[in-house]
């Protein structure tokens, strides 16, 4: 299907006041809250608290970074509106939540497009998606990075899938985007829009049949312990 990669973001207006407060002495402190819908067991939530902690330890506690995992704090589209409105907020999420600001964006992640982690990351660093990194700006999206790989997007399923057809009415959950809904709907399933959180409950009651997700949100949360125990790779 798609890579699925993640973006952090933050607020335009963020950025350039701290440049400004931080040259105004030492007292300077930011604390910023960084929002993420993977659970704490995730490596993605590991990451990013280390992260968090080098940062807070190289700037001698003049910013801290406050991580919330599991949608604590608004996430998704969400989690994009609350950067755009100037909030002291960073964002990890998929790119095409973007999409709502700078819609060429959204041709990036069409689902069969890269063979390869490397492809993505030589795509996203050429100067075509340099201008819409751009354009973000001017919406005020700061892009903190844009070539953060969390794998490749699978189909974890109650069922053994082998071909599209085999999806023809499974409900699956997929985020609330665009991109995910097309492409699991234009391969004969009943894509599902469902927060994180619901996901896991969902599918052991079968009110959903599977979702889509990489490998490493099926280790990580456990997935497998559920009804969808099988897992179609899509390269």
């Amino acid at each position: 299907m798609v890579v699925l990669a993640l973006v952090l973001i933050s607020s335009m207006v963020l950025f350039a006041a701290g440049k400004q407060e931080a040259a105004a002495g030492d007292d300077y402190k930011l604390v910023l809250r960084l929002s993420h819908v993977f659970s704490p067991a995730e490596q993605l939530t590991i990451s990013m608290d280390e992260v968090a902690a080098s940062i807070y330890e190289k700037t001698n506690g003049a910013i801290e970074i406050q991580t919330f995992p599991q949608a604590q704090l608004p996430a998704y589209k969400e989690g994009v509106e609350q950067v755009v409105r100037g909030a002291d907020f960073i964002s990890v999420e998929d790119p095409s939540f973007i999409g709502d600001y700078v819609p060429d964006i959204k041709a990036l992640y069409a689902p069969m497009m890269y063979q390869s982690f490397d492809e993505y990351v030589d795509l996203v660093r050429r100067p075509v998606v340099q201008e819409m990194v751009a354009k973000a700006e001017e919406q005020g999206i700061k892009i903190l990075a844009l070539d953060f790989i969390y794998g490749f997007r699978n189909l974890i399923t109650d069922k053994v899938i082998k071909t599209p057809a085999d999806l023809a009415g499974m409900k699956i959950r997929v985020p609330g985007t665009v991109t995910y809904i097309d492409t699991l709907t234009a391969m004969g399933a009943i894509a599902t829009p469902l927060p994180w959180g619901e996901t896991l409950s969902a599918v052991q009651q079968g009110v959903i049949d599977g979702l889509e997700g990489s490998e490493f949100t099926n280790i990580g949360t456990r997935v497998y312990e559920t009804r969808a125990k099988n897992v179609a790779t899509t390269r």
